[in-house]
Order: C-alpha cells, then sequence, then structure tokens
C-alpha cells in the first residue's frame, strides 16, 4: 500500500492591508510555494470578514441528516508546526477566521505530524471546540495497536468523541471498520470512514464504499485530476456515503496554470472572485461532494477559500464551461 505523500494546498494571493491590528511575521508565510507572490508582513485580521449576511452552504450527511458547511480546512503540513507564537499565531487567526466565515470541518491525521495536538491545543485555547467537526484519522496496523492510535488522537485533539474517525489510505481497513462500528454504537465516534489521495486506488474504494456503506468517504480530486468523476463520485452517491475531497488545487499545480490569467468574465455568474474559488466551486457543484478541504495556514487564504461556499453554484452546463475553459489554458 502506496502512503500519501503530500497534501500541500497553494492558494494565489492578493494584495493584504498593512494595519496593525494583528501582525503576522512575514518569515512564517515565506514556508508556502506560493510563486514568491509578496505578502504584507502586517495582516489586519479584523479586515477579513466575509462579504454577505447568508449562511455558507451546506450539505447533508446521507447516514444522519446533519448539515455541514462545504468548505473545511486540511492540516498536513500547515498545523505540523512547533510550540512557539510566531509559529501558532497564525493558526490562531486561522481557526478564529474559520469559525466567523462558516466554516466547520477540520481534518487532521497522526500522519501530520503535530498537527492533532496543535489543532486540540489551539481550539481548546480559545474556546473553539465546539464550533468545529473533527475528523482525524487511524494509520496503523492491528485491532490493538489501532485503538491505541485512536485514542491517543482523541487525547491530543482534547476530544472525549471525535465526530469522524477515518481509515488513513486503507491501511488494514478490515481490521480498523469493525472497531469503528462499535466505537459507533458506543458513542466514542459519530461517524467513520476511509480516504485515499490517490487515483490509483480509486476502483479499489469505490468497491469498499459499495460494499461497506461507510459514514464518509475522502479523496483527491480537481478540476485538473477528474478521475473520481469516472464511477466513484456516483457510487458514493448511490451509496449514501458523504464525501470529503482533499487535494483540491492538486498540489498547488493549478495556480501553476492559471499564472498571470484572468479569470473569465461570466466566472462572476457563480459569484467567483478568485482562481482558488473558480477551482472550488467546480469541486462543491458535483451533487455528490460534502465537503472540500483545502490546507493553508494563511488567514488571507482561509477567508478566499471559504467565499467559496457562498453565492451561486455552477450547474451542470456551467461545470462544463468550467472544465473545458481550464482544459484549453
Amino acid at each position: 500500500m502506496k502512503y500519501s505523500k503530500t497534501r500541500r494546498e497553494v492558494i494565489k494571493t492578493m494584495g493584504i492591508a498593512a494595519m496593525g491590528a494583528m501582525t503576522l511575521p512575514f518569515s512564517y508565510f515565506c514556508k508556502r510555494e506560493d510563486n514568491d507572490i509578496k505578502i504584507n508582513e502586517n495582516l489586519n485580521t479584523t479586515n477579513l470578514k466575509k462579504d454577505t449576511k447568508d449562511e455558507m452552504l451546506k450539505r447533508a450527511v446521507p447516514s444522519s441528516g446533519e448539515l455541514i458547511p462545504v468548505v473545511g480546512l486540511g492540516s498536513w503540513q500547515q498545523f505540523d508546526v512547533g510550540s512557539s507564537d510566531n509559529d501558532r499565531e497564525p493558526l490562531r487567526a486561522v481557526l478564529k477566521l474559520m469559525v466567523d466565515q462558516g466554516g466547520k470541518v477540520i481534518d487532521s491525521s497522526p500522519m501530520y505530524g503535530r498537527s492533532e495536538s496543535v489543532i486540540g491545543d489551539l481550539t481548546s485555547e480559545l474556546g473553539l471546540s465546539d464550533k468545529f467537526f473533527f475528523a482525524t484519522k487511524v494509520w496503523t496496523r492491528g485491532r490493538e495497536d489501532g485503538i491505541s492510535q485512536m485514542e491517543d488522537s482523541a487525547r491530543k485533539m482534547k476530544r472525549d468523541v471525535i465526530d469522524l474517525m477515518q481509515v488513513h489510505n486503507l491501511v488494514d481497513w478490515e481490521t480498523h471498520l469493525q472497531t469503528l462500528r462499535a466505537w459507533k454504537k458506543e458513542g466514542r465516534v459519530r461517524y467513520f470512514g476511509i480516504t485515499t489521495s490517490q487515483d490509483s486506488v480509486h476502483d479499489e474504494i469505490e468497491e469498499i464504499v459499495k460494499s461497506e456503506k461507510p459514514d464518509f468517504v475522502q479523496f483527491n480530486y480537481s478540476i485538473k485530476e477528474r478521475n473520481a468523476e469516472k464511477s466513484l463520485l456516483k457510487a458514493a452517491l448511490d451509496s449514501g456515503t458523504a464525501v470529503l475531497i482533499n487535494e483540491p488545487y492538486d498540489k498547488g499545480n493549478l495556480f501553476s496554470d492559471v499564472k498571470d490569467k484572468k479569470l473569465p468574465e461570466w466566472a462572476a455568474e457563480y459569484d467567483i472572485k478568485s482562481w482558488g474559488q473558480f477551482f472550488l466551486k467546480y469541486i462543491i457543484s458535483h451533487p455528490a461532494v460534502t465537503c472540500v478541504i483545502p490546507g493553508t495556514s494563511n488567514p488571507k487564504h482561509l477567508v478566499d477559500n471559504m467565499g467559496a461556499g457562498y453565492g451561486k453554484l455552477p450547474d451542470e452546463n456551467g461545470r462544463k464551461k468550467m472544465a473545458e475553459f481550464y482544459d484549453k489554458l
């Protein structure tokens, strides 16, 4: 079994107002692969507000009917940081703004280094723990090791109950699904699921979705990498399985593809204000998708991502138009 290599998300930036309410170190943002776009070192997060009073679009989890916002947050490299204020202050801003913008789902894994602990520390410190939908994963072999790892994840995230526990990259999935079905009955997890971030695993994960009908399935999908459109998305929809989407920016490659290119004028018909929203709205507009989880440690990017959950979405003809436009770039 190949493990996920990367889920780094890269978003093309816009100008940031230089005001002094909260200052984030420029050196921190230099860690991102943003095509050398300059970011002002002074970031006033009080200006980063959604420009609508509407609520973010929500989709129902088929197994329960619970509604969750369609844009969440990934945490792989972005939340694998140390304990210093220099490391954590940008992430505090991201979490605060996510709540303000109407986001809820935050996804992690033991594979992501210190991510689970940082999420647990900061959401607790900020008094926002109950505002999030906590998703993480089990990434080991064997029943007892799996139980130990999942209990450790709950401690790190400071949760008595994990909202969603997923089998990461299908590692020993049959063993862990047995445990997770029991844990769901006992109330230790609310939902269980399976994940991959590789096209080559889509066929296998589709068969598991059909046979096991997990509450959630998470996989890679973007306007560039559309393998999931062949049958996996439909299989999830038909099986009543909620869908989380990772790699929505194809490891940041999408922004290289559109560098120095303008959005098409007709994008405004779907309330699209940036390339990031163009890419996310393509994904969200698929009826099988429950939530997309782009990762970021940048407050400006977070607000832009969350903006994709507001306004109009393209219909099937609009989605086709978007894909054809991208393919011709």
